[in-house]
């Protein structure tokens, strides 16, 4: 079979490259067309455009880069008719593969949804979209499943989350060899910071971040660096010669760490599947930020605190991201006795997602929705 797969993001080349590792299982004729990250090409998929190269955060910055892409939808169109795949599979990326969705599904193509749309937390509207334009849908998170069949009366699959697998499976790394490794302080514990993987995010997150970093002596902060931006970019934040940096290593990263201040996204959710107190923290244009608040409907907006519907981490936003605030909710995640609920709150969330091969079974469902 012929895959056209579309992901936007690092964690959507994170998934979207495990699904590909699993098709491959299924299907050993499985050709690939992506437009994706180093992770799917590693895969075998033929890159037709990075995710770097497209990749903007906030209302405001989509909007300034609309004509780039426009221009993108238009070649991505053009790309699949002359691939002619059997199936095209969106991961995520609502915005582009949406529009794609609407074009291709009239043309005859198959068109399978893998992570959907955050259409549970805003721009409701869109389920019409997706009933209308995709065959299948599979979700990798419990409450969407909810949403969609009992508040929309569209059927979809519930695989569970692929972040399990991905985590699973890794290599156990040394501690005391890692920080070796990396010229970090064996004595300290270490805080993680994971500023996002955008130059946006890390702009206006990174500098807050390393503000409290005078305040904690004992412990040694560790920037994880993002697959998608060079140490030249992070660099002009970082004026503490104690703060140390590792670039594609987050997983391991967060494997040795004591706590973490976690920008709002997966990595919310990947930190907590580490079992690593966190703060989460988000800060946006203040235009983008206006118009957010005005249209997303929800309680909480990392995915720990969606999931478990309770705050089981803080979410500083805004203006409460701030130095006062994060150094006050950091010495708290520190703080022993505090702990132990973040880890029992933790294993409940885990069970909520399921358990291993979130991966397998998509590819299974898409494959035999495909005979």
């Amino acid at each position: 079979m012929k895959y056209y797969i579309i992901s936007g993001e690092a964690s959507g080349d994170l998934h979207a490259s495990n699904l590909m590792r699993a098709l491959k299982n299924v299907d050993h004729k499985a050709e690939f067309r992506i437009w994706g990250g180093d992770l799917m090409e590693a895969e075998g998929g033929v890159q037709v455009m990075h995710y770097k190269e497209r990749s903007y955060m906030g209302f405001l910055e989509v909007v300034q880069n609309l004509g780039t892409t426009l221009s993108n939808i238009k070649f991505c169109k053009q790309d699949i008719e002359a691939y002619q795949p059997d199936v095209i599979i969106f991961v995520d990326y609502s915005g582009f593969n949406l529009r794609i969705a609407k074009w291709a599904k009239p043309k005859g193509f198959r068109t399978h949804y893998y992570i959907s749309p955050q259409v549970w937390a805003s721009r409701e509207g869109r389920v019409k979209a997706i009933k209308q334009h995709i065959d299948k849908m599979f979700v990798i998170l419990p409450f969407v499943k909810d949403f969609y069949e009992k508040k929309h009366n569209y059927p979809v699959e519930y695989v569970g989350h692929p972040l399990i697998d991905a985590i699973n499976d890794r290599k156990q790394v040394d501690e005391d060899h890692f920080k070796k490794e990396h010229d970090l302080d064996i004595k300290k514990p270490v805080i993680a910071l994971l500023p996002g993987s955008r130059k946006q995010e890390i702009k206006k997150m990174l500098s807050v971040m390393l503000s409290v970093v005078n305040d904690f002596p004992g412990h040694q902060f560790v920037i994880a660096g993002a697959p998608s931006q060079d140490f030249a970019f992070y660099q002009q934040f970082i004026t503490n010669d104690s703060v140390k940096f590792v670039a594609n290593r987050t997983y391991d990263l967060l494997s040795i760490a004591t706590a973490a201040l976690v920008t709002s996204g997966t990595a919310t959710l990947e930190t907590a599947l580490f079992k690593v107190p966190q703060v989460v923290c988000y800060r946006g244009n203040w235009l983008s930020y206006q118009i957010a608040k005005r249209i997303i409907t929800l309680k909480y907006i990392s995915l720990v605190n969606l999931v478990m519907d309770k705050e089981v981490v803080k979410e500083l936003i805004q203006n409460d991201l701030n130095t006062k605030n994060l150094k006050i909710e950091l010495a708290r995640i520190l703080d022993k006795h505090k702990r132990v609920q973040f880890f029992m709150d933790y294993y409940d969330l885990e069970k909520k997602l399921g358990g291993k091969g979130a991966s397998e079974k998509a590819a299974r469902l898409i494959y035999e929705d495909l005979q």
